[in-house]
């Protein structure tokens, strides 16, 4: 019998859908930025996908080269590297898949967010497909406070740099690239909303 857990891991379900729909298929590559202990690796090292991440915290890229070793262990430790974001090390054009989970509402302010994202953009190839999960505003712009540089109070007690339906569509545009699916966006009992953001770069 199948054991889901030990199959997909941890997977955010939004990524596990964008798998489902054959958008990240075997044979890809993929860049997990902001990669933590690769929770959201496990099934595409089991499948033999070409798997390489970035995470600022050592501890984190130590457990996700782990892992890898035990998972995919034909794939060199150094795929996996303790860099930030907005300054990976890959070549451009390195990935068809960029992932950024639960990364991109720890910016520090606007221009930290902006050079995050020009660099996963950068690190995609043409054609290829970001997958983006951060927190946001929409839904719940009452209920978030300002302390200032895009950043928010939440009512969960965080603070976090949020987006709008506006901002990521300006984003988008300015990247130029495409929706493939419309933003979507969880609200967690009025306390916290994620949204996720899926961009298409052209060919």
């Amino acid at each position: 019998m199948l054991d889901l857990s030990t199959e997909f891991g941890q997977i955010d379900i939004y990524l596990f859908d964008q798998i489902l729909r054959g958008r990240i298929a075997p044979g890809m590559s993929v860049l997990d930025a902001g990669c933590g202990g690769g929770r959201n690796l496990v099934y595409l090292l089991r499948q033999g996908y070409d798997v390489c991440g970035v995470d600022a915290n050592a501890d984190a890229v130590a457990a996700v080269r782990s892992l890898a070793a035990r998972l995919a262990p034909g794939l060199p430790a150094d795929r996996f590297r303790v860099e930030p974001v907005e300054a990976m090390t890959f070549p451009g054009a390195h990935a068809d898949v960029v992932i950024s989970s639960a990364v991109l509402h720890f910016a520090r302010d606007e221009a930290h967010f902006q050079a995050m994202v020009r660099e996963l953009w950068r690190v995609l190839r043409p054609g290829g497909l970001l997958f983006c999960r951060l927190a946001s505003s929409i839904g719940m712009e009452s209920r978030v406070r300002p302390v200032g540089g895009g950043r928010f109070r939440l009512p969960d007690g965080s603070e976090r740099f949020l987006v709008d339906e506006a901002g990521l569509m300006t984003a988008t545009t300015a990247l130029g690239g495409a929706l493939a699916d419309p933003l979507k966006t969880t609200i967690v009992q009025n306390q916290r909303c994620m949204t996720t953001w899926v961009v298409r770069k052209p060919a």
